[in-house]
């Protein structure tokens, strides 16, 4: 005996809840019979358009954070995230349908939920309502009657209020952040040789500010390059980078090679709360000898894409992230050649890994990007690889990137 076939459109119709399914562009791709019922729209009138232009608030709430409000940000939360959230009750007016211009009080629960694909990006978001004027029995500006249902709607709307404050700080916190961290990263410019350097925000505010890069001129013709990731987000984050970077660039001036100037940063992060499981890749390159010297902290590896397209990942020297030993021990350095044309690129996580997604996987999309575009200035392949290698939606980890042309 077979399982009977289900028929998931017909349960999705069928389901007493109201659920649209919302394109990232927040437009209308599908709604179950519930949705329309209390839309009072047929789905061919709602497919392809932009929500808010289909559901507008009432005018007269304009100036109040009304439902287009709380609902744009719910809904960009998700995007952001890629977690599922729900609104405290809220108000959001209805357009009469037989009256233009005229709207009516109305009240809902609502839950948006992200629907990812295999590469662990929103390509819908599940949009549930549920209307519950009818318990509300209000009179005046959203005052109920009942005075159970007043507590509970003062609860909810305190709720809702502290979420909005929240996402608010959180803005906030990001915009400082990202100031601090633009005045703790040296400046985008060639350092000797010809360079481009990129750092690249995360979409969410919470996940800012722990990458970086450095570029140092060094006598005898070298020049010392590193990128690091703490662990962490924020303004936290940003101080510790700082404080790391700024070591690590003195470090790379005053010792023999890269594993020295890892061993001096390690010592020092384990006197700077918040460093642990830093991860840090740093390269010394000899124009003259053309060789490139590395050392990794637990980083993912460096690239080197040959004048062929053929891509070369500088994985030798492998070692744990910073403390994540007990005890200090000294960090191994690998050396390999290069032939005049190459290209070094060092980047941070950001960039190739994806949720619920083997990190070889995206380091192969990083080897094809690399392997297409040999020829490539070091501008002009920065700027490709974050086009080609973070999502369109945005990366939900903030991205640095160094493009050398050796």
């Amino acid at each position: 005996m077979t399982d009977p076939e289900i028929d998931y459109r017909a349960v999705y119709n069928r389901l007493p809840a109201g659920i649209a399914l919302l394109t990232p562009e927040l437009c209308y791709a599908d709604a179950n019979e519930a949705y329309l019922l209390l839309a009072g729209r047929p789905l061919r009138d709602l497919v392809g358009k932009y929500i808010f232009d289909a559901f507008p608030d009432s005018p007269q709430r304009a100036h109040t954070v009304n439902g287009p409000t709380t609902l744009g940000a719910s809904l960009r939360h998700v995007l952001d995230t890629r977690e599922r959230d729900s609104l405290a009750l809220q108000r959001y007016d209805v357009e009469r349908p037989d009256r233009p211009g005229t709207y009516e009080e109305r009240y809902w629960s609502t839950i948006n939920t992200p629907i990812l694909d295999s590469a662990g990006e929103v390509v819908l978001i599940a949009h549930r309502v549920e209307e519950v004027t009818a318990f509300m029995q209000t009179k005046g500006e959203g005052a109920p009657n009942n005075r159970l249902q007043a507590e509970v709607y003062m609860r909810a709307r305190e709720l809702q209020e502290i979420n909005e404050r929240m996402r608010a700080a959180h803005a906030r916190e990001r915009e400082v952040a990202l100031t601090l961290q633009s005045a703790l990263l040296p400046a985008p410019r060639p350092v000797g040789h010809r360079a481009a350097v990129r750092y690249q925000p995360a979409v969410s505010a919470l996940n800012v500010c722990g990458d970086w890069y450095d570029l140092v001129d060094l006598p005898d013709d070298r020049t010392a390059v590193a990128v690091g990731d703490v662990v962490g987000h924020g303004l936290t984050a940003a101080c510790v980078m700082g404080q790391l970077r700024s070591a690590l660039s003195a470090a790379s001036r005053v010792t023999d090679g890269p594993a020295d100037a890892l061993n001096v940063l390690g010592l020092y992060a384990r006197s700077v709360e918040g460093a642990e499981s830093t991860t840090v890749v740093k390269a010394f390159i000899d124009w003259s000898g053309r060789t490139i010297t590395y050392s990794n902290a637990g980083h993912p590896p460096a690239a080197l894409l040959h004048p062929d397209g053929t891509v070369e990942f500088l994985d030798q020297a492998t070692d744990p992230p910073l403390g994540a030993r007990p005890h200090h021990q000294s960090r191994p350095q690998a050396s390999v050649g290069f032939t005049a044309g190459s290209t070094l690129v060092l980047y941070t996580d950001g960039l190739i890994e994806r949720r619920r997604e083997d990190i070889d996987v995206g380091l192969a999309r990083l080897a094809s990007t690399l392997s297409r575009n040999p020829r490539s200035d070091p501008d002009t392949l920065a700027d490709t690889l974050l086009a080609e290698l973070i999502p369109p939606t945005g990366a939900t980890d903030d991205t640095a990137l160094v493009v050398l042309r050796l």
